[in-house]
């Protein structure tokens, strides 16, 4: 096996530890394994030559996101910023240690953290491809139901969507269009890209 392959083990290995479940198709899948799998296979769709440090980053992006939950922070935006930093440095950490544990040199585990963090998006075409993959993986798989979570709001969602649509590019739109969503579904996307 490979550094890539082993390195795969060890990320779905630890994501598979997820106390969440996240049901699809009927299955149940430990939450954070059944995102990071869907993130890989979007990443490979935007970008077939994508680097190895981004397939890595793809596979661990949110790798142990259970760990530090959102109610272990106070409410707020400050708070909230504070858990999303906190959070990605604690990604970043846990897949540097298991890429290590794979065989990876420092610099690659240094570039796929500068992914994990997102750092210089819109400038760095890995952490764009990235964004794009997040915003997509969210947009097939959690959007609908957040939708209904939130469908005396139109505003409130039309708002969410203009905030993950901002993060896209054009690449990027051009497959969150080609999605198959519920006809109210894709009337609050068209708006939130108009009000762009």
């Amino acid at each position: 096996m490979n550094k890539l392959d082993v390195a795969f083990q060890l990320f779905d290995a630890y994501n598979m530890q997820d106390p969440r479940n996240f049901e699809w198709d009927g299955t149940n899948y430990p939450q954070e394994y059944f995102f990071a799998i869907k993130l890989h296979d979007w990443i490979l769709k935007l970008d077939p030559a994508a680097s190895e440090e981004l397939l890595l980053a793809s596979r661990s992006q949110h790798i142990g996101r259970w760990e530090i939950p959102r109610e272990s922070y106070p409410e707020g935006r400050e708070p909230y910023l504070k858990w999303r930093k906190d959070l990605a440095q604690h990604h970043a950490t846990i897949t540097g240690n298991l890429m290590k544990q794979a065989g990876y040199d420092t610099d690659s585990i240094e570039r796929v953290s500068q992914i994990i963090l997102k750092k210089r998006i819109k400038v760095d075409a890995d952490v764009q491809t990235m964004e794009n993959a997040l915003c997509l993986v969210f947009l097939q798989y959690q959007y609908e139901d957040f939708r209904k979570k939130y469908g005396n709001e139109p505003d409130k969602m039309i708002n969410i969507l203009r905030k993950s649509l901002l993060k896209m590019d054009s690449h990027g739109h051009s497959f969150a269009l080609g999605l198959n969503f519920t006809p109210q579904g894709l009337d609050l996307i068209k708006q939130a890209m108009n009000a762009e």
